[in-house]
């Protein structure tokens, strides 16, 4: 298998069913980060995720004077290192994310984090790994 030449925000552009995700990262100045050496993991709400959210919560969360809590929002999907399914496979974590906030990983029926189930595993990167996830995580304070 040939390495990954795309990093994860050219994966999750050229992937098309993150547009909203796409557009937040942008929003939030998180392309240059994201596209940065990593390695990285993603836990990266699909459009339909977004889509659950409260309506306008996302047009809202895009404005610039929403930048601080949009950031805290994305960097508690992203896990500093590479880590793939079979690295949850059976057990339970709670890794740090990059926003400093613990994620309830769980690996014992499929594999949730923090409530929200992953629904495609294992996307690979030149800088990490992308897994969908069915519900956008929001920080406890």
């Amino acid at each position: 298998m040939s390495e990954p030449t795309n990093n994860i925000v050219d994966t999750a552009v050229a992937a098309g069913s993150f547009t909203t995700l796409v557009a937040a990262v942008k929003a939030a100045g998180l392309v240059e980060t994201l596209s940065g050496e990593g390695p990285f993991t993603v836990f990266a709400p699909s459009d339909a995720a977004f889509a659950k959210l409260p309506a306008g919560t996302v047009e809202d969360l895009v404005k610039p004077e929403n930048k601080a809590k949009l950031t805290k929002i994305l960097t508690l999907h992203v896990l500093p290192g590479a880590i793939m399914a079979k690295d949850v496979t059976g057990k339970r974590m709670s890794p740090k994310s990059v926003q400093g906030e613990e994620l309830q990983v769980d690996g014992t029926d499929g594999v949730t984090v923090s409530g929200s189930r992953v629904s495609s595993a294992d996307i690979a990167c030149s800088n990490g790994v992308i897994h969908v996830i069915d519900t956008v995580i929001m920080p406890k304070a």
